[in-house]
């Protein structure tokens, strides 16, 4: 082929990438819709956001009657899933996450030398690692503290959580009261 005939064919090719592109530009035009910003339609009378958003989080069952009685073997062996990212050890130091010794009743967010997301120096400011705040964020942690790194699922058995939980009490010069001493 001469360069004539090459010319025809790239021009061809041209022609046709323009056609495609001028029908896609008329479609957008003919056929554009544009988004709302928030989905959906208000309803006179209907359920707020929050209501909503509230209603459709899953319960957390409390773990308070189970801690007296929980089994420590089984918590220390619930830990060690946890065990890749936190030390347990006194004075252990933190890895990917926190440092969990003495955690119960220790302020939200102030690990030493720990780098907090924003998410939980926000949600953990004037709070502490109470029974029910561990219980809560060990049940789904992205749900209990939005924005948080912790990158961990959940526990969903109630016995698993409690046996967690009693078992990072123990882990402490002095434990925390259990619930309702």
């Amino acid at each position: 082929m001469d360069s004539f005939e090459w010319n025809k064919v790239f021009a061809a090719l041209l022609a046709a990438a323009f056609v495609v592109l001028g029908v896609n530009f008329l479609a957008e035009e003919l056929f554009h819709s544009n988004t709302p910003d928030k989905p959906g339609y208000a309803l006179e009378g209907g359920a707020t956001e929050e209501a909503t958003t509230a209603a459709a989080a899953p319960t957390v069952e409390s773990v308070d009657a189970l801690l007296a009685s929980a089994d420590l073997a089984a918590g220390e062996k619930a830990g060690k899933k946890c065990a890749a990212c936190h030390n347990f050890a006194e004075g252990a130091g933190n890895k990917v996450g926190p440092g969990l010794y003495g955690i119960v009743n220790r302020a939200i967010g102030v690990a030493d030398g720990f780098g907090y997301s924003s998410a939980m120096k926000a949600y953990g400011a004037g709070k502490t690692w109470t029974y029910d705040e561990l219980n809560g964020f060990l049940f789904k942690p992205k749900a209990h503290i939005k924005g948080t790194s912790m990158g961990f699922a959940g526990i969903k058995k109630t016995e698993q959580r409690a046996a967690l939980i009693a078992y990072l009490r123990s882990l402490s010069a002095d434990p925390a009261p259990l619930p309702g001493s």
